[in-house]
């Protein structure tokens, strides 16, 4: 049958080779050059068109697809099949098909389906940048590797110390001694391409006559009334849980507050910060788009090991090394589970501690302006998971027991491909790798850490120092049913007095 045609009525012939390529019907076909097996399917490509084109408004243009010298056969184009024909592009498909699986090939052996955990690594990837993931209403669970959660209620205010002045105001409507400095952060500037704005104080010798007792009675007088209310919204939010193991965390950190524009929205000025530092004062939370900036120098934190800690009064505790794990769970999409894991000596990570994010109650963040450095007031609860069921317990176990220590990679830690997720409910969403060293008293214990941290969902990472005082004092006072006020604020003031002395002078070059 080789060359000949079928008639209307077949439904398919065998596989033939095209002849030397002459101007006709074959022009009529996008990429006939290049076609060199076809599945003859009806009695003539003319023919087909021909129908196609009568019945279908779409295809009364193909032909101007034709060169001018092909020549037209005399067949009429009223000839009806007693069936619709289908739609070109999907005779073409079916071509495709075929010549993909032909029916004459000896049937080759099917290859395995691929793993479920590769399947799963493999539907993962996108070619997308990584500021368009998980972002938009099509995409599916978020996945952040740092969630922050606020609880309802919780109050996150921003104040200047000193505060803005009720005086007159200069010609120009700004405040005589302030000025807003760009202030390097790469994480920011990475987001937003410009630098943040940092208040910082243009004439620190008149303003610096605000002595150390006065600052820390006005924080302590602004900050305890709103810390005790949070802890009591806090406390009766706990739910009675046998895997779980919540408790309150009062911390105070430094750093920097930093400022920037609202996407599309006015630039940030002194007056929408003296309207931000109003509406604070009634414990309203602010809507200013701000962030605590928590990277120091590493001499800062030499500085602090070396001399401060023992000015301070403070004793070693311990250092360690570790490294987080952070897993999305499919089914708390809502939360990121952190697992805590130190290296062994074969090299294999186990996990110490299981965690939920922490949830946050209280932000109190202040620009100290005759200081180098600000500081943060935060009340949290810390959510420790105690007896996860055997499902969550076995997936975390194997994620972790996959992972492989490799200093060279951001976070430490590297997975094999199709090791990053079980299934389709878990999966590997950032890691960190921290070395801290801990000093305290009885009320107070500093950490200096140092943190390498990696984020897989939007393949960025970031290496910072930060210092942290946990106020574990105050923190089990809290706890009590009926907390005594009194013993509170002198704690609050004891704390933030040492933390104002000792820990705010270095000052970040811009």
């Amino acid at each position: 049958m080789q060359g000949r045609l079928h008639s209307p009525g077949a439904t398919s012939c065998g596989w033939m080779r095209s002849r030397p390529r002459k101007a006709g019907c074959d022009d009529f076909l996008p990429g006939a050059a290049e076609v060199r097996r076809v599945r003859i399917l009806a009695p003539t490509w003319w023919f087909w068109k021909d129908l196609i084109r009568s019945s279908i408004p779409t295809f009364k243009n193909v032909e101007t697809m034709a060169p001018k010298s092909a020549k037209r056969p005399s067949y009429s184009t009223n000839f009806r099949f007693p069936f619709s024909p289908r739609p070109l592009q999907n005779l073409f498909a079916g071509a495709r098909r075929h010549k993909r699986h032909p029916s004459s090939t000896p049937s080759a052996p099917t290859p395995n389906p691929p793993p479920p955990s590769l399947s799963s690594s493999l539907r993962s990837l996108s070619l997308s940048s990584p500021r368009g993931r998980g972002r938009g209403a099509g995409g599916r669970h978020s996945r952040p590797s740092n969630k922050i959660i606020h609880a309802a209620g919780c109050v996150s205010r921003w104040s200047p110390l000193s505060p803005f002045s009720s005086g007159p105001e200069d010609g120009d409507g700004e405040e005589p001694t302030l000025r807003l400095e760009p202030f390097p952060c790469d994480p920011i500037e990475r987001k937003t391409g410009a630098k943040p704005l940092a208040l910082v104080a243009s004439a620190p010798g008149q303003g610096s006559s605000g002595s150390t007792a006065a600052a820390v009675t006005a924080i302590a007088e602004r900050f305890l009334p709103d810390l005790l209310a949070a802890a009591e919204r806090a406390k009766a939010s706990y739910v009675s849980n046998e895997e779980e193991l919540v408790k309150l965390s009062l911390a105070a950190r430094v750093g920097k507050v930093l400022f920037r524009s609202q996407p599309g929205g006015s630039p940030v000025s002194l007056d929408t910060l003296r309207k931000a530092a109003k509406s604070g004062e009634y414990g309203s939370k602010s809507q200013l788009h701000k962030s605590f900036y928590t990277n120091v120098p590493g001499e800062y934190l030499d500085d602090m090991e070396q001399s401060v800690v023992k000015r301070m009064g403070l004793e070693f505790d311990s250092s360690k090394e570790n490294y987080h794990v952070k897993v999305f769970d499919k089914h708390q999409s809502d939360s990121t589970i952190s697992c805590k894991c130190t290296v062994e000596e074969d090299g294999s990570l186990v996990i110490h501690k299981v965690e939920w994010n922490q949830v946050r109650h209280l932000v109190e963040d202040i620009s100290c302006l005759f200081k180098g450095l600000d500081l943060r007031l935060m009340l949290c609860t810390k959510r420790i998971l105690k007896t996860p069921d055997s499902e969550v317990e076995n997936a975390l176990k194997s994620l972790v027991s996959s992972a492989v220590v490799d200093p060279d990679v951001k976070g430490g830690l590297r997975w094999p491909l199709g090791k990053e997720s079980i299934g389709e409910r878990f999966s590997i969403v950032g890691v960190w790798h921290t070395n801290y060293k801990a000093f305290r008293n009885e009320t107070l214990r500093l950490k200096l850490r140092h943190a390498d941290r990696f984020d897989h969902r939007s393949s960025t990472g970031e290496v910072s120092n930060e210092v942290t005082f946990k106020l574990v004092g105050m923190s089990c006072r809290l706890e009590d049913v009926d907390p005594d006020e009194a013993s509170l604020k002198e704690m609050l003031e004891s704390a933030v007095k040492m933390v104002w002395d000792n820990a705010l002078n270095y000052k970040i070059a811009p």
